[in-house]
């Protein structure tokens, strides 16, 4: 069998401004049509990362390979890359038929081949008739779609995209998470996204890249990390987590039991501990179960009685905040998801918590 080469590999590429490294020793390859996206809170060092893919900024040390060629000494202009960016940058004094044909004309493309090109990429993104339209008279999440066609049309090898739906707002970025993944299952690009949005890394990616201090903390596709996290890092980043610091008391393979003050949990690692040492565990907010003293549970692993500190509706769910005094004290988040059909927990009220060993990651502190 043919050995096909990804098209994006990079080797411990390093990226230094003067004593700060923004990116420390990075290795990753992406293969033909999937999606990457680059995660991670603001500092981390993602979108110099992007930067360097793209060659508007240069490794430090390192290598990046592009259909396996070396790409360093490529300017971004002969890198068959297609880029949205976080404010889009179209012309405005264009339509968006011309925006769209802005990047063919500039590639020689044949003229007479431009027009069915533009027609074909605004009916991929579902602005057939739209052509004629200023950037002004567009809606923000129309304006997105003319960004891709136009980064898409001369039918690039790589697609980046910086932040691009970040302007949007909840409602409408929802949306076109949604509707970016139709476009590129659609058409088959490979893609890195760069963004600091949990859920559009979740819903729009084949793998994710979580980055902090300009380091890869973990690389997995979207249901391993966010069920199995590395790290508390991860752990804390993706979903609502809480955690709780406690000291070693038992092991008994990949179960530990610690202790917080006189209280003993019980949770899974992956990690070596010895007896007596610190540890951090993580629980998320939708695997704990809150009761009443009425309904205390039988047969969970874990309970501690709490008291409801804050309640917030979002709708399609009610958010619990909850103080344990057996955990110092510690805010222990909880999600239910049926607040409609559920008991409703009014602040100060007491309640009972509960949640499964293999619910509570272990990591070391």
């Amino acid at each position: 069998m043919k050995n096909i080469s990804p098209v994006v590999e990079l080797i411990d590429v390093s990226k230094r401004f003067g004593k700060i490294t923004a990116v420390g020793n990075v290795n990753f390859s992406l293969s033909k049509g999937a999606v990457l996206t680059i995660l991670g809170p603001s500092g981390c060092g993602k979108t110099t990362l992007l930067r360097m893919i793209a060659g508007f900024e240069s490794p430090t040390t390192g290598k990046i390979r592009i259909n396996g060629k070396p790409v360093q000494a490529v300017p971004p202009y002969r890198r068959s890359i297609g880029m949205v960016f976080q404010n889009l940058a179209l012309f405005p004094h264009m339509t968006a038929g011309e925006n769209i044909a802005y990047p063919l004309k500039m590639r020689r493309f044949p003229p007479q081949d431009i027009p069915e090109l533009v027609e074909r990429y605004l009916g991929i993104v579902r602005l057939t008739g739209m052509e004629d339209r200023r950037i002004h008279q567009l809606s923000g999440g129309q304006q997105q779609r003319v960004a891709i066609a136009r980064a898409l049309s001369f039918n690039p090898d790589l697609l980046l995209l910086d932040e691009p739906l970040s302007a949007l707002d909840k409602k409408l970025r929802e949306e076109m998470q949604l509707e970016f993944r139709r476009i590129q299952q659609k058409i088959g690009v490979t893609t890195i996204n760069v963004t600091h949005d949990q859920r559009e890394a979740l819903v729009m990616s084949d793998e994710i890249i979580v980055m902090a201090d300009g380091v890869i903390q973990q690389s997995a596709d979207p249901v391993s990390l966010y069920r199995q996290p590395s790290n508390k890092f991860v752990a804390s980043f993706i979903g609502l987590t809480s955690l709780m610091k406690g000291t070693v008391d038992q092991i008994e393979g990949t179960t530990v039991k610690f202790n917080v003050n006189t209280t003993s949990l019980w949770g899974q690692t992956s990690s070596k501990f010895h007896i007596g040492e610190s540890v951090e565990g993580a629980i998320r907010a939708e695997q704990v179960r809150v009761h009443t003293e009425q309904t205390r549970p039988v047969g969970m692993d874990n309970v501690l009685d709490g008291v409801v500190e804050e309640q917030i509706f979002e709708g399609d769910r009610m958010v619990y905040q909850i103080r344990c005094p057996a955990l110092d004290s510690a805010p222990i988040f909880v999600f239910d998801h049926d607040p409609a059909h559920n008991v409703l927990h009014r602040r100060g009220d007491r309640v009972v918590l509960s949640w499964n060993i293999r619910d509570l990651l272990v990591y070391p502190d």
